[in-house]
């Protein structure tokens, strides 16, 4: 491999570990309605296992309101109980045609205990990248002492793959600094 194939499967590997803490992020419950609470929840309907999203239309008209519209209202039922088996605490209203999220306030010991995890999913990507680095600057060496990549190529390649953790490092600080402002916040 050359170089620049290292530095590239790199930096894929360490935008996937952001895109990976940003989505683990918009799964965090804050106070505020948001359908990415949802993703995870599988509902048992028509022989097997479905998301919730790909079995209901899920909508906020309300900044602590999430509605799940079922394509198929038989599925209602199911949908509730998925709901309930969840580790979400919330407690889903239905009508009949439609089920009601109300998203409770968070108490302060709450959204202290939620700072924490988001740390802690934050620094489960820190790691990602560092083992990125970590590979890429393996993989340079080795092609260096097999003869592959000038010593001065590889250096220079392994300064890059520094620069990109960096970088990929910043992106999850502020994804960090952003979940914890609108926990703490709202």
């Amino acid at each position: 491999m050359s170089p620049e194939e290292i530095l590239l499967e790199a930096e894929e590997g360490m935008e996937g570990a952001v895109n990976a803490i940003s989505h683990e992020c918009a799964k965090i419950r804050t106070g505020r309605a948001n359908t990415a609470i949802l993703d995870g929840i599988d509902v048992e309907c028509y022989g097997g296992k479905s998301p919730i999203a790909h079995v209901a239309n899920l909508s906020i008209p309300e900044p602590r309101t999430i509605i799940i519209q079922p394509y198929d209202k038989s599925i209602l039922g199911p949908i509730e109980i998925a709901i309930n088996k969840s580790d979400l605490g919330l407690n889903p209203n239905s009508d009949g045609n439609v089920i009601r999220l109300n998203i409770p306030d968070l108490t302060e010991e709450r959204r202290k205990d939620l700072v924490k995890v988001v740390k802690k999913i934050a620094e489960e990507g820190r790691v990602s990248i560092r083992t990125r680095r970590h590979k890429a600057i393996e993989l340079l060496k080795s092609g260096q002492k097999e003869g592959l990549i000038p010593e001065d190529e590889s250096k220079k390649a392994s300064d890059e793959a520094q620069k990109l953790t960096d970088k990929y490092n910043e992106k999850i600080d502020h994804l960090l600094k952003e979940k914890e402002e609108e926990i703490l916040t709202i």
